[in-house]
């Protein structure tokens, strides 16, 4: 994204904005909904974001390179107000994550699909308990692929910070999401166990040593 389009844009100019939109919008979108975990309210934010751009349009320094650090600041701090909470938040992710159309019936296929399913699932679980300022450097460093001044542009710290910060919330992304699957490995295993349980016998039912026998009804009877 050229000087010349910060300098359009920052003049007002439309199509220059418009130009910004068609860019940046996908990117905003993914973003946002990345930090909600909910598809309306990320379309919210990214209206919200443009919005508000277009209002701090005078604000942007004329020299520079990609508007996308700047554009994904706003759209962290408009998330920020949208998002009710970490409960909340958890909830939207675990449905997003769980929530997909039927698979083909190939086995290798299902099976793949389905556990990258699951991994997603860990993933946005995991990332949903972590604090909001390591969801955010997250997002826009390993998600977005933001530079570290760039990020702490987008967020407003020191790159110092950006570094610390996203160093702890890797390693504490990883320890939950590998918790959450081994969580979620177990209870399947337990839930499966549960299933194939032989049922206790039932009245005028025996056990013997190759499974469960019905007594004749005389038998019952005397």
């Amino acid at each position: 994204m050229s000087t010349h389009l910060r300098t359009r844009v920052r003049a007002g100019e439309s199509s220059a904005f418009a130009e910004l939109y068609d860019s940046c919008a996908r990117t905003v979108y993914n973003h946002a909904f990345r930090l909600t975990a909910d598809w309306a309210t990320a379309e919210d934010v990214m209206a919200a974001t443009f919005m508000e751009a277009w209002r701090l349009r005078d604000r942007i320094d004329p020299e520079g390179g990609s508007l996308r650090p700047w554009l994904l600041g706003i759209a962290t701090n408009t998330a920020r107000n949208q998002t009710r909470g970490n409960r909340r938040y958890r909830a939207a992710a675990m449905a997003a994550a769980q929530a997909g159309t039927a698979l083909p019936d190939h086995a290798e296929e299902v099976a793949g699909r389905v556990d990258d399913r699951r991994r997603l699932a860990a993933a946005l679980t995991a990332l949903a308990a972590l604090r909001r300022p390591e969801r955010e450097v997250l997002t826009l460093c390993l998600w977005e692929g933001l530079e570290y001044a760039d990020a702490a542009e987008a967020l407003g710290i020191p790159v110092g910070t950006v570094r610390s910060r996203l160093s702890r919330a890797r390693a504490k992304l990883r320890k939950l999401a590998d918790a959450e699957l081994a969580s979620a490995a177990a209870g399947r295993t337990e839930r499966n166990g549960v299933r194939n349980r032989e049922p206790a016998p039932g009245p005028g039912q025996v056990r013997g040593d190759r499974g469960t026998a019905i007594r004749p009804a005389q038998e019952g009877i005397r």
